[in-house]
């Protein structure tokens, strides 16, 4: 599945998954001492207020061994949702691991820490505790008993990784072209796999207002339209969506190739024209633009030459680089040519949350990932996407979800 809304801000794409490959030369992982976790709650929001919250937030980009202390409380017993989801999630990296993708994938590294057989047993042995602990408290004290945590060096080689999230969208769609439906995704033409290189421009496939041509080699190749050119890009960008079509029924697509150019961000592009500053840029802000200068979608738009065809799912949910579901919350997106595919991790991270008042509100927060999915344009051990859901916030939360934080790997002690 990919990818994000905050891609579209932040410059990540969708890609194919690539074999793991690196992790033992470009040494991405380094291990911990506890005494360095002592103050990461697992599993836990790490603040209790709004206005620390912002203090904890530009503590962590500052200084990652700021002294933090957890809101989780002795006595807090298990929320079962949230429980159940990481079960799932533990439960789809455990399928993949006994596939022969996975058997492929770390062949070359079965003597390494990160082995096939020693990833499954410390997915294993953690849902056995997730599941027999009686609280959050006593799973933390678990797991710093039988694990060890390699953290990610980061982008600065000190552990900073950047953080931002991505989520499957849900829009209006038709099944026929309409004065209003008019901007198609597009099914994979039989003769795709014919074409040569350099494929056509996004240009040259969609024309520059979007809205296809008769010369157009797509043509007929039209899965839906849908009202807004922007959506249909997003959807592109996503790599998925579901869809409410206009005749009662849905429809969820998903990803089905690509011309494989590299991604380039629409967000960057308004960044390097001087629009936005990096730091200002937000969807809301990028969304707010588009909306007051339409014409600019024609000018935007066709520079990123990444162009993606679809397939209808048959309301199969979003599925990651690894071949498996994606989780909301649960599931994270990484480079996997350094990175353990389908492996337990931990996030520390600012992540965008809804609250009781209706408002998102961002936190610290500490939490249990699996590590299944994958990104053109998340390379190197200082970047990661965070999967939050389906649907209208979801989206929200992700074009919201922009900071820096730390990303640790987790692996049974031999």
């Amino acid at each position: 599945m990919r990818k994000t809304i905050s891609t579209l801000c932040l410059g990540l794409g969708f890609v194919l998954v690539t074999a793991w490959g690196q992790i033992a030369n470009a040494n991405p992982l380094r291990p911990v001492p506890l005494e360095k976790l002592k103050f990461v709650g697992l599993d836990s929001q790490l603040n209790n207020t709004v206005d620390s919250g912002k203090k904890i937030i530009h503590c962590w980009q500052t200084n990652f061994n700021c002294l933090t202390k957890p809101k989780t409380e002795k006595n807090i017993g298990w929320n079962r949702s949230q429980r159940q989801a990481l079960v799932q999630a533990v439960d789809h990296s455990l399928y993949y691991l006994s596939t022969p993708k996975a058997a492929q994938s770390y062949r070359q590294y079965a003597n390494s820490i990160f082995s096939l057989e020693h990833t499954k047993r410390s997915l294993s042995r953690f849902k056995e505790l997730l599941l027999t602990t009686e609280s959050p408290a006593a799973l933390e004290k678990a797991v710093k008993q039988e694990f060890t945590f390699y953290q990610s060096v980061g982008n600065d080689r000190r552990g900073k990784v950047d953080f931002t999230g991505y989520f499957e969208p849900t829009y209006t769609a038709s099944r026929v072209r309409t004065a209003e439906y008019r901007y198609p995704l597009y099914r994979q033409p039989a003769s795709f796999g014919s074409w040569s290189t350099p494929y056509p421009t996004r240009a040259q496939l969609e024309g520059k207002d979007g809205l296809g041509s008769s010369k157009s080699i797509l043509k007929g190749q039209e899965l839906v339209w849908l009202s807004d050119r922007l959506e249909a890009f997003l959807v592109q960008v996503q790599g998925s969506a579901r869809l409410k079509m206009t005749d009662g029924t849905t429809m969820s697509v998903g990803y089905d190739g690509t011309t494989n150019y590299p991604y380039v961000s629409v967000g960057g592009e308004l960044v390097k024209d001087g629009v936005f500053d990096k730091d200002q840029l937000s969807l809301p802000k990028l969304l707010d633009f588009f909306a007051a200068n339409p014409n600019q979608l024609d000018e935007y738009l066709p520079r990123n030459n990444r162009f993606v065809f679809f397939k209808e799912t048959d309301g199969k949910p979003p599925t990651g680089s690894l071949g498996v579901p994606v989780t909301g919350d649960r599931s994270i997106a990484t480079d996997k040519s350094i990175m353990p595919p389908g492996a337990l991790a931990l996030i520390v991270a600012p992540i965008p949350d809804l609250e009781s008042t209706g408002k998102i509100e961002t936190r610290v927060v500490s939490r249990y990932v699996l590590d299944q999915d994958t990104g053109s344009a998340i390379k190197g051990a200082g970047r990661v996407d965070i999967f939050l859901g389906s649907g209208e916030v979801a989206g929200k939360r992700a074009g919201l979800l922009n900071g820096s934080g730390s990303l640790f790997y987790l692996l049974l002690k031999e």
